[in-house]
């Protein structure tokens, strides 16, 4: 049986199941994430074992992030971070984790706004350093407070359906 080829990455042709499958495990993370906003207070939530090391990394490589009341942090700047400057610093800051943080260059659909929620027109594709640079960043400081408050009346409108149903059920 001959040796298989070397694989390059740079050449490689993107296949639909794969792509299909990293969707759905981007879109899973975000539901999770959006449930775990819901129930637990943003500035209480630990993201990773490392979420001080991280916040800290991230405000020290980007400090244009602490601007304008970290103006950055709330609405993303998508083409400041995937400019050819900020793909290269991004690339630099999310290597240094290959070792610490499990998962730390899958794909992970982030809010652009802070906000609001996830949704098609507040919604972008990051690796996960940066979705815990920047969610860490937002409940820290506060930013994902509101989020943290559309999420629990959202949970409280689909219980009081879910209640409704139950009830139409029952008298049936």
């Amino acid at each position: 049986m001959a040796a298989p080829a070397k694989f390059d990455p740079n050449n490689a042709q993107n296949l639909v199941e794969i792509e299909k499958q990293f969707a759905v495990k981007a879109v899973e993370h975000a539901q999770t994430y959006w449930n775990i906003l819901e129930k637990v207070p943003p500035r209480e939530l630990k993201l990773t074992k490392i979420d001080d090391e991280i916040f800290e990394h991230t405000m020290a490589d980007f400090p244009e992030l602490k601007d304008d009341d970290y103006a950055k942090v709330t609405v993303l700047d998508e083409e400041w971070m995937k400019s050819k400057e900020g793909k290269e610093r991004w690339r630099k800051f999310i290597e240094s984790y290959e070792k610490k943080v499990k998962d730390y260059n899958f794909g992970s659909l982030i809010r652009t706004d802070a906000r609001g929620e996830y949704g098609e027109k507040n919604t972008i594709f990051v690796t996960r350093m940066q979705f815990y640079a920047f969610e860490i960043a937002r409940n820290r400081l506060g930013l994902n407070d509101a989020a943290h408050e559309i999420a629990k009346k959202e949970a409280e409108k689909e219980h009081q359906k879910a209640e409704k149903e139950k009830s139409k059920k029952s008298s049936a």
